[in-house]
């Protein structure tokens, strides 16, 4: 008997070593301080690392209003820029008071350049106002089960009480590839746009997995974010082992990491789907303040250092069990109360991770 045991011991830890070291190297060397990756096909979680954090999502809520444009107002419909939206800080390019631009141009824009202002102009054509368009925001995040998510701005920029979670934004991902001119849009690498006066711009996605040679053919898109508090941010679909796989990251150091971590997160999805390595879910310690004021010139300039210091304290990891997408998708599982937990766990304690 006790060398049919010491045998089975040699075969765990010897003969299927790939296990145990996958899993310490991907979620370990995460930088982001929450991400997520789920299977888009059951809705299963194959990582998650500190999932229910509330972060504010910076540009990743332009998903939720392309999403309200397109329930209320046709593509053709003519939007004048306003004052107000001239005014909003934006990366480039500047729109101009009076321009004229197509409710389908506004979102290309949107959703392809990250542009604050075509959000505002968008919400002040669906709502008369981004005071009132927020509203119709935070109903429309009802309706979709996002419980711990509350939105302020059309564009993201920082407004007080705005935060969603890491899991939240890779629902919000699924519930938006539901519609395809935001799925469409979201796969542009680049596109040409024109206003009614004639004025020419070229747009490129800043979204780089696009054009990264090894991944282009399978990253299918999504959408960037950054601000000085939510740092650099991304959520993003590609196709793995013929399955949709949507990944959510929060709180990147710097724009590099976004395209590491999706890398490392979507290969460790490959292996959970081949059965090497099992899903798993990390809680880390974070401390994140909010700023007493942030000047507009600072919204997209990127910290030097990252202030965050990061320590991992458990990992649980979840059984293999699967559920439907509909009902997974509409159960929630709180990060302090649960009386069903959606995945079994267990706990281990892992090292500090270093700074990357």
């Amino acid at each position: 008997m006790g060398r049919v045991i010491l045998c089975l011991i040699f075969i765990f830890f010897y003969v299927n070593p790939l296990k145990a070291e996958a899993n310490s190297e991907y979620y370990e060397n995460i930088s982001s301080i929450a991400g997520v990756a789920l299977d888009g096909n059951t809705g299963q979680i194959l990582y998650a690392k500190n999932p229910h954090i509330k972060i504010p999502p910076a540009s990743i809520v332009k998903l939720l209003t392309a999403m309200i444009v397109l329930d209320r107002i046709p593509l053709t419909q003519k939007i004048t820029i306003s004052h107000q939206a001239e005014n909003t800080p934006s990366p480039p390019p500047n729109l101009k008071e009076g321009e004229i631009y197509t409710a389908e141009d506004l979102l290309h824009l949107l959703l392809i350049k990250s542009s604050n202002q075509a959000a505002v102009a968008l919400a002040e054509a669906v709502a008369g106002s981004e005071e009132k368009f927020s509203e119709l925001m935070n109903l429309k995040a009802k309706m979709l089960g996002l419980k711990d998510s509350n939105f302020v701005t059309a564009s993201g920029l920082p407004a007080n009480n705005q935060y969603s979670t890491a899991y939240e934004l890779a629902l919000l991902l699924y519930e938006a590839l539901k519609y395809p001119h935001i799925k469409e849009i979201i796969n542009t690498p680049v596109k040409i746009i024109i206003s009614q006066q004639g004025r020419t711009m070229v747009i490129k996605n800043t979204n780089k997995l696009l054009f990264d040679e090894e991944n282009k053919n399978v990253v299918l898109g999504g959408k960037t974010g950054y601000t000085k508090l939510s740092k650099h941010c991304l959520v993003n679909v590609a196709k793995v082992k013929d399955r949709l796989i949507i990944t959510s990251l929060l709180g990147a150091p710097h724009r590099e990491a976004l395209w590491e971590d999706t890398k490392k997160l979507l290969k460790f999805s490959e292996l959970v789907l081949e059965r090497k390595v099992s899903p798993v879910v990390i809680n880390t310690a974070v401390n994140i303040a909010m700023p007493a004021s942030v000047k507009p010139s600072t919204y997209y300039r990127e910290a030097k250092k990252p202030k965050q210091k990061l320590l991992i304290t458990n990992v649980k990891t979840p059984a293999t069990k699967r559920s439907s997408s509909k009902k997974y998708l509409s159960q929630r599982s709180s990060p302090k109360k649960s009386t069903k937990p959606l995945l079994a766990s267990k706990t281990k304690t892992l090292k500090t991770p270093r700074k990357t």
